[in-house]
């Protein structure tokens, strides 16, 4: 019995591309909401990997793994899934593209989104899904874990324990990680097709959005540890005398005479002595000890208000020299797109990837690609791992079958029980 071909399953479980009518519509769609939106980078890998897209070999030829062009081993929809999918276990893989335009974030709106699939996704599955954002001129050859970057944004699974959004903004020579990790459900941590959205605005606030649900928002200057409006008073220290004792043990109060006298334990009053108890060979017969409920442990004399209790001290604020939260994430030419992962499991997709200044226009892309590639895809799955069980397993099955059938014939008819 021939295991059937990848090519041979997806006729099972997938749907045929869009007719002209539907790309002339998407056309149109897309050409109605550019007339408001700066693009400055997009790529839906719909005929390949193009040339822009330059691969890097910074750690050597032996440590980096392939990138395909590929739209994995199940989907419904051939043509919208393809993507540059990471090939090798246990390798770097490092790939970038020059955006069309420079973006820039200083009086502007950024809106950075793609899909990831983690199609070999297991409960052990290990593997970062973020894409960077440079400036400047970057040398793609040599692009990867030392290049400094502007922007990094998108998943990081490993395992149980780690599941979050990593957004990273740069701030004068330093990666500045989210004070809280944006968490992903449980639900949220499959093998299926996911769309992350990053939205800057030229206001300084931001808002990540997961399958286009909102993870998280707010402003930048609270969330990451750019440098606060005020500072404590590096000249001002808390007096030595200064009492923030709210309570301290009563002076006029004395330890009760006999206190030190009760025994923490006492032989058990109820206890008997075995009938079968030889006082000769066992030696004296003594009751067992139990705690004993008179005792109340070392004496502490009791609490009272301090009456020079002065409170809670408060370090004095002053403005803070450093404090420009018109420089934060502002970033005046991103010139270059990236991925440089270290990869543990491979199979990972990436597709749909967008830099505008617009969240309507991403908003109107992921209808016309993420929305089509995510529907059926648990089914094209299992079609596809049905067509392509291991042959020994159809041949198990088979073997099962033919056994239960043999049982049941060798049963007596049941008004012969």
């Amino acid at each position: 019995r021939r295991r059937k071909t990848c090519r041979e399953a997806r006729s099972a479980s997938s749907v045929p591309p869009p007719s002209s009518s539907m790309r002339t519509a998407r056309l149109v769609l897309a050409t109605s909401a550019v007339a408001s939106a700066t693009v400055y980078f997009e790529d839906r890998f719909d005929a390949g990997i193009s040339d822009r897209w330059q691969t890097s070999d910074w750690k050597g030829a032996d440590s980096m793994g392939e990138w395909a062009h590929t739209p994995g081993e199940w989907f419904t929809n051939e043509e919208l899934a393809k993507g540059m999918q990471v090939t090798t276990d246990m390798k770097f893989h490092a790939i970038s593209a020059p955006l069309d335009t420079p973006a820039s974030t200083v009086d502007k709106d950024l809106v950075v989104q793609f899909t990831v699939k983690h199609e070999k996704k297991d409960y052990a599955f290990c593997g970062g899904g973020y894409i960077k954002l440079l400036p400047g001129e970057v040398d793609a050859k040599t692009f990867g874990g030392d290049t400094p970057y502007a922007i990094m944004f998108g998943p990081d699974l490993c395992g149980y324990d780690i599941s979050r959004i990593h957004v990273i903004f740069e701030h004068k020579g330093e990666n500045l990680l989210k004070d809280d990790e944006i968490k992903l459900d449980y639900s949220d941590k499959d093998e299926y097709t996911h769309l992350y959205t990053l939205v800057l605005k030229a206001s300084g606030d931001y808002e990540v959005f997961f399958d286009q649900k909102s993870k998280a928002s707010g402003s930048i200057t609270d969330g990451w540890a750019f440098p606060k409006k005020e500072i404590k008073d590096p000249e001002q220290s808390k007096p030595d005398d200064w009492v923030d004792e709210k309570k301290i043990p009563d002076p006029e109060a004395v330890k009760p005479e006999g206190y030190d006298d009760i025994p923490a334990e006492i032989p058990d009053p109820e206890a008997e002595k075995p009938e079968d108890w030889d006082d000769e060979e066992d030696g004296e017969w003594e009751p067992p000890l139990i705690d004993n409920p008179e005792f109340k442990g070392e004496w502490k004399a009791p609490q009272i208000e301090n009456p020079a209790y002065k409170g809670e001290w408060v370090h004095p604020m002053i403005a803070n020299t450093e404090y420009a939260p018109e420089t934060y994430a502002k970033y005046p030419a991103l010139t270059t797109v990236g991925f440089e992962l270290w990869t543990v499991n491979a199979g990972s997709i990436f597709d749909n990837i967008l830099v505008t200044d617009d969240k309507e226009y991403a908003d109107k892309m992921a209808e016309e690609t993420w929305a089509i590639i995510k529907e059926g895809e648990k089914d094209a799955k299992e079609a596809w791992k049905k067509a392509n069980k291991p042959e020994e397993d159809e041949d198990d099955e088979a073997d099962e079958a033919d056994e239960d059938d043999e049982e049941e014939a060798d049963e007596p008819p049941k008004d012969e029980l």
